[in-house]
């Protein structure tokens, strides 16, 4: 599993272009702690559990700042339901308003064990709710997510496809590779990166590596603190990461005697 993550990375360094920064999409949004930024673990919440999320992002070149509102319901213990409501605010370059509206269901194929890794598909649409300049007019798509922990470090690796269905743009590619490391029993180091062909050219447009930092406040609130960085063209171009999200009902540890 380590030599695959190697060689997504290897690949990802490989393909990157010096194409031009354009306005990324956020799309379907994996809800803290079940996943690392924007890549998705093949964990899920448990059945009947419900997951909210809130976060703030703040990027230069392109200059914009984003919030968005995440929702998540356990469908079964390998099933779990997701949402996720971007909008765009105080930007020279866009307009203020929503992007499109993304649902989503994961579900976990093969659970870990001591050789190989969870196995999990994500099947994903959007409905055209957002302005035109922030919209795909609707989407769909779907990917494969691999997890794996070995000792305190645990890593993830998703494949991931959307079509559009404005004509005139084309078809979008994410392959993220995410990796956390615990370091206390309720806290963890966080480190991604992401590769995308996005619906605006046919060239890697954006690989960017994100660190950054989860703490299990209570029980059953995870507050997540991150930054990223171009490492495409090696510009200084940058995005902040904030998010809360609460799990409910809180989920009881057995205690042994």
């Amino acid at each position: 599993m380590k030599r695959l993550f190697l060689i997504t990375f290897l690949l990802l360094i490989y393909i990157s272009s010096s194409a031009n920064a354009s306005f990324d999409i956020k799309g379907l949004q994996p809800l803290a702690p079940f996943g690392v930024f924007s890549t998705f673990s093949a964990e899920t919440l448990k059945q009947n559990q419900i997951g909210i999320g809130i976060g703030l992002e703040k990027s230069a070149e392109p200059d914009f700042s984003r919030t968005f509102l995440q929702l998540a319901y356990g469908l079964h213990d390998k099933f779990e339901l997701n949402f996720t409501l971007p909008y765009v605010f105080s930007s020279d370059t866009y307009p203020s308003g929503f992007e499109d509206f993304s649902i989503g269901i994961k579900h976990r194929l093969i659970s870990e064990s001591k050789y190989s890794p969870a196995i999990a598909y994500v099947l994903m649409a959007s409905a055209h709710s957002g302005k035109n300049e922030l919209s795909t007019e609707g989407s769909i798509g779907g990917g494969i997510v691999l997890t794996k922990k070995v000792g305190p470090f645990k890593g993830h690796l998703n494949f991931l496809y959307t079509k559009p269905e404005d004509s005139g743009l084309k078809d979008q590619y994410l392959m993220n590779l995410g990796s956390e490391l615990a370091i206390t029993h309720n806290s963890k180091v966080l480190i991604e990166i992401v590769g995308r062909k996005n619906y605006y050219r046919n060239k890697l447009d954006l690989l960017e590596w994100r660190l950054g930092y989860r703490i299990q406040t209570t029980d059953n609130v995870y507050t997540t603190i991150g930054a990223g960085f171009d490492i495409k063209n090696r510009t200084p171009d940058y995005r902040l990461l904030f998010s809360i999200s609460i799990i409910f009902p809180k989920q009881r540890e057995s205690i042994s005697k």
